[in-house]
């Protein structure tokens, strides 16, 4: 099997999502490796983190098996990040998929129990409804358990996904000890985004040498791309790591001349037209001030203001901050309403200084990785959209900055009520 399909190939093949007959139709049943064996083949296929950190999913684990405690394992598809579809689209066609990988991982790090999580209500129940196919078919050997969390932006950190899952509020919590070391029920655990484990099952089934048939050899296989922006066809694409961006945009098929793409998210960077030619790794993303983080390129149209769309995501980022610590209560919300004084005020030099001042305060201060991601996100609209600061600057406000915004910016709660199965 050959890129670009790996993740969606059955779907690509079918048009629709698979049941457990059609995927294991298609698949083939799950592979029961050793646990040794199985994390030196991961070693050996470079396989690291689809939700953001890029960590080795082989080190990661190993650190978990390496307690004398039983494991748990949180397969993690909650998606706080506006612009991202990934995790709902892969759990929606191929559930199955991610389960088997799962499933693996339990019996790598020695777990008796794994934990699925999501925000989306339609995700939660098509994830009981394949939980209870494998059951009925006898499949299932860990107790797996379905978990519909809060739907807020830091509420899928891991550290917030574990307090949420021991009873408290789904924030991020001060470390040590990590989820490893002490976790679900105190016990050593496992976090793992969705799309790493359905990762690990196909590895599991053809190996860490398939794996690398794609992919940049520092950043081997494909990874799922959610495009969004001005483009004539938004959705979830799956490329080789180390793809040109330009091309993963062309998959969206732009419609009006880009002035900046969005890459890694809310807590990546704008980069301009002529850093699109960047292979797409986590690496050589990070170079550039943005990140590749979980897959994620908005393209925002020549005829927006950047700078007005970069203040409304950091209000929102500032109102979604975990309360917990000063550069959150504080340090964003003040960062947030200096880019709107660059959006609304003209004569700007001071409150540029100023600004400035605040980003180095904040850099590196928070609790959780929060306010670098906005920090990150600042820094680059600083960097980028200098031809709407100097008009700004000397004008006063354009048009364009009056205009709808077009990064999307949603009101959520954070409700601390959960459902399982």
């Amino acid at each position: 099997m050959s890129a670009p399909y790996r993740l969606l190939a059955g779907y690509q093949a079918t048009g629709r999502p698979a049941d457990l007959d059609e995927h294991l139709h298609f698949w083939g049943s799950r592979p029961r490796p050793g646990s040794a064996a199985f994390l030196d083949t991961l070693d050996a296929s470079g396989l690291t983190g689809r939700g953001g950190a890029a960590f080795p999913t082989a080190r990661k684990m190993r650190t978990v098996a390496a307690h004398r405690k039983k494991a748990i394992v949180v397969a993690n598809g909650g998606e706080g990040e506006p612009t991202s579809a990934k995790d709902r689209t892969l759990l929606k066609i191929a559930p199955h998929l991610v389960l088997d990988g799962a499933e693996l991982a339990a019996a790598a790090v020695g777990a008796d129990e794994i934990n699925v999580c999501v925000h989306d209500e339609a995700t939660f129940r098509a994830l009981r409804q394949a939980v209870a196919e494998r059951s009925a078919a006898g499949l299932a050997e860990i107790g797996i358990q379905v978990h519909h969390m809060p739907g807020h932006y830091v509420a899928s950190e891991e550290t917030a996904l574990v307090q949420w899952l021991n009873g408290g509020p789904a924030l991020p919590t001060a470390t040590p000890p990590r989820p490893f070391e002490k976790g679900v029920k105190g016990r050593p655990t496992l976090v793992d985004n969705v799309e790493t484990l359905a990762h690990v099952a196909l590895i599991a089934r053809y190996g860490a040498d398939w794996f690398r048939t794609a992919g940049a050899p520092e950043a081997p296989g494909t990874a799922l791309f959610t495009v969004s922006g001005c483009v004539a066809e938004p959705g979830v694409y799956e490329f080789a790591l180390g793809t040109p961006l330009s091309e993963v945009l062309a998959a969206g098929n732009p419609i009006e001349d880009i002035q900046a793409v969005l890459a890694g998210g809310y807590g990546g960077g704008w980069l301009p037209p002529s850093a699109l030619a960047t292979p797409a790794t986590q690496a050589r993303l990070t170079a550039q001030g943005a990140a590749l983080g979980p897959g994620i390129l908005f393209a925002l149209p020549a005829d927006a203001c950047g700078i007005a769309e970069t203040a409304a995501v950091l209000q929102w980022m500032a109102d979604q901050n975990a309360g917990q610590c000063g550069p959150c209560m504080f340090g964003l919300p003040a960062i947030a309403a200096d880019f709107a004084a660059l959006t609304h005020q003209h004569s700007t030099g001071r409150i540029r200084q100023r600004l400035q001042e605040r980003l180095a305060a904040v850099a590196g201060r928070g609790a959780c990785r929060h306010p670098d991601g906005a920090i990150r996100l600042a820094r680059s609209a600083l960097s980028v959209f200098t031809t709407h600061l100097n008009r700004h600057d000397r004008r006063g406000p354009c048009l364009a900055a009056a205009a709808r915004r077009l990064v999307p910016t949603p009101w959520t709660t954070r409700e601390t009520s959960r459902v399982a199965s």
